[in-house]
């Protein structure tokens, strides 16, 4: 079986499109340029039997070859699946101490867990640091007893947080999630909990996400196994006060009636009060009827509190959703339960985070600006979690409310003959529908008689020498892969690489600095463009407060911090790449990039935000970013990897 770092490299080679520099694989897997030389070198004699092999490329990096498809599917299946494959990438290691120490009975010792990932102390050490990182948004620590070894301590709910966390925390479907829930419980006890869980919500005409669902699902499994290893919640008395009154009370005690009598285990009246929180934190409010009869989807107080996170929201962003109907009523069906988990301190999870923040972070600054407002009415301190489902509502809304962009004018040139041609068009009209406009086809020998002033791109099925003056996308006549990506970014409003270089300064660009903090770097970038006049003095501070809303690293080894509100007369980035990844939020990070907007003009930000958005969600790129020694040096990596209109 190949390691978790070869498999790592071959994985990484296998979707790659250009070559991969040894310099960009060594900042992935956090090893010398040296040690992915020898790995290459392993790998390659791994994969001689297979008719593959990784060449080097002169100048450019390694290249994935394969001459036969089924030996390499071979390949595959005898050297790379494997059931359990060994932690060997840092944060495998922590996930794998975690879920050793949540499920131990009572204590760990860590030459136990040393021996079993095959590290030395020094990196089990090491490793036991990043853990207790983990375990502090939880109010967790770790105690550590002579001749017994470490356990997790803390108050019990956080722990089942922290299990849910780390045990559960991964798009899948209930199904798959099964297979892995049986390190808590047997699957034919986790089959009855949620059969007993269906029943009662149908019978009761709850309505439940299957996310709902799912974390309603684990946290009443995670209750069993505490409880039968003497495990029990303790809930504050003005905690539980006024929980026995709520519906969701009845529910969940007949909930814990019928799962005490299939699982032959006890819940004493806190626990029916934990599931009750969690039905609480979890149950969409339901249509009710007023004393005239009519529907009254939600009360007075919330419609208020909406209001005013619609207002803030466009007063700083500008985004005019304060009348959008829609939202406000999916945000207050939204609010209610959100408000329940933020009171009682659930840690509601969201799978979806990172994607939100890279794919959504124009709605995810909206939802910081309503965590605000929630956070000044109510007291209630929002997670960022939280404010990542928030910001699915508003990225709705904005979605709804895009302007109809005028449909890109195209011309094919296809040297397959008439029925190829049609086959391209048909294909072409079926994917884009209306945003694309096929006003012919041409031959590439007639190209330089054709007029191009009333046609925005040409789709071309063979290479194109000739200069041309609008931009030119090679696809393949049966179109896959990435040709529809390729159109699709074509059909963008923006021309990301003119934005890219002119956002980009010289002046505010440093390479592979050693700061060891967050705030190191944006106390750096902040104050270098306050001393070239650019943004007042009071940019650091608020800068730091966005920060500490919610992290701004978006994974991918970067981070995008920015101001609460716009502080400039133009719109720009200040660019830091670091010597080693540091800290920021819970993620590794080594490239960041402080964005700067223009005060008067708060529209663009959506914009900006897109653009900067789709730089940093390719990780390839923003590796080869981190390499470059100069402004040059990665103006020219902007050019040559920044997604584009031609290969």
């Amino acid at each position: 079986m190949l390691s978790k770092r070869l498999a790592h490299i071959l994985s990484q080679l296998m979707v790659a499109e250009t070559p991969l520099t040894s310099a960009a694989l060594s900042v992935s897997l956090q090893v010398t340029s040296r040690t992915i030389r020898t790995d290459i070198k392993e790998l390659n004699e791994r994969l001689a039997p297979y008719q593959a092999a990784v060449s080097a490329v002169r100048g450019a990096g390694y290249n994935l070859l394969i001459k036969d498809e089924n030996a390499f599917r071979r390949f595959m299946k005898e050297e790379v699946e494997q059931k359990e494959p060994l932690a060997v990438l840092p944060e495998d290691r922590v996930r794998f101490i975690l879920k050793k120490l949540l499920l131990a009975e009572p204590y760990v010792k860590l030459e136990d867990l040393q021996e079993q990932l095959f590290i030395s102390k020094s990196t089990m050490n090491n490793d036991m640091k990043w853990v207790k990182r983990k375990l502090v948004p939880f109010d967790l620590v770790l105690e550590a007893k002579p001749n017994k070894g470490c356990r997790i301590q803390g108050s019990e709910m956080k722990i089942r947080y922290c299990m849910s966390e780390y045990l559960f925390n991964e798009r899948r479907s209930y199904q798959t999630m099964l297979s892995t829930a049986v390190t808590i419980l047997p699957k034919h006890e986790l089959d009855l909990i949620q059969q007993t869980m269906m029943d009662h919500i149908n019978e009761e005409k709850m309505n439940l996400s299957d996310i709902c669902m799912n974390n309603l699902i684990v946290h009443v499994a995670i209750a069993c196994k505490r409880i039968r290893h003497g495990n029990y919640v303790s809930v504050l008395p003005e905690e539980i006060k006024d929980i026995p009154q709520v519906k969701e009370y009845e529910i969940a005690k007949k909930m814990v009636k019928r799962i005490e009598a299939l699982l032959d285990v006890t819940f004493p009246q806190e626990e029916i009060v934990y599931i009750a929180i969690h039905l609480l934190g979890t149950a969409k409010m339901v249509q009710s009827f007023s004393s005239n009869g009519q529907k009254q989807i939600v009360d007075d107080d919330t419609s208020r509190l909406v209001q005013l996170m619609l207002t803030a929201i466009d007063q700083k962003l500008q985004l005019d959703l304060a009348e959008d109907a829609e939202l406000m009523i999916g945000l207050s069906l939204h609010l209610k339960p959100a408000m329940n988990r933020c009171k009682y301190g659930m840690n509601f999870r969201n799978p979806m985070l990172d994607e939100i923040k890279a794919g959504y972070p124009v709605a995810f600054e909206a939802g910081i600006i309503a965590s605000k407002v929630i956070e000044e009415e109510t007291g209630l301190s929002i997670h960022e979690n939280e404010v990542g489902y928030m910001a699915l509502h508003f990225g709705a809304a904005l979605e709804r409310r895009k302007m109809e962009i005028p449909p890109k004018r195209c011309l094919i040139v296809c040297a397959s003959g008439a029925g190829s041609a049609r086959l391209l068009q048909d294909r072409l009209r079926s994917q884009f529908g209306s945003k694309l406009v096929i006003l012919g086809t041409a031959e590439l020998y007639s190209l330089p008689h054709v007029s191009l002033h009333a046609l925005d791109l040409i789709i071309t099925t063979i290479p194109i020498q000739m200069e041309l003056s609008i931009p030119v996308i090679q696809v393949n006549t049966i179109l896959g892969g990435t040709d529809f990506l390729k159109i699709e970014e074509a059909l963008s409003s923006e021309k990301r690489m003119t934005l890219a270089s002119q956002y980009m300064k010289k002046e505010l660009v440093f390479t592979k600095r050693a700061f060891q903090t967050k705030e190191e770097v944006m106390t750096f970038l902040t104050k270098k463009v306050i001393d070239l006049g650019l943004a007042p003095a009071e940019l650091t501070q608020s800068v730091m407060e966005r920060e500490q809303a919610a992290p701004t690293s978006f994974g991918h080894y970067t981070a995008i911090p920015h101001p609460m509100t716009p502080l400039t007369e133009e719109t720009f980035w200040a660019i830091c790449t670091l010597e080693k990844p540091i800290i920021w939020g819970e993620k590794k990070v080594q490239f960041v990039c402080l964005l700067c907007v223009e005060k008067e003009n708060a529209k663009d930000l959506k914009g900006m935000y897109r653009l900067l958005g789709e730089l940093v969600h390719h990780v390839t790129f923003i590796h080869h970013l981190i390499a470059c020694d100069t402004f040059e040096d990665m103006l020219d990596v902007m050019y040559k990897k920044t997604p584009s209109y031609k290969n």
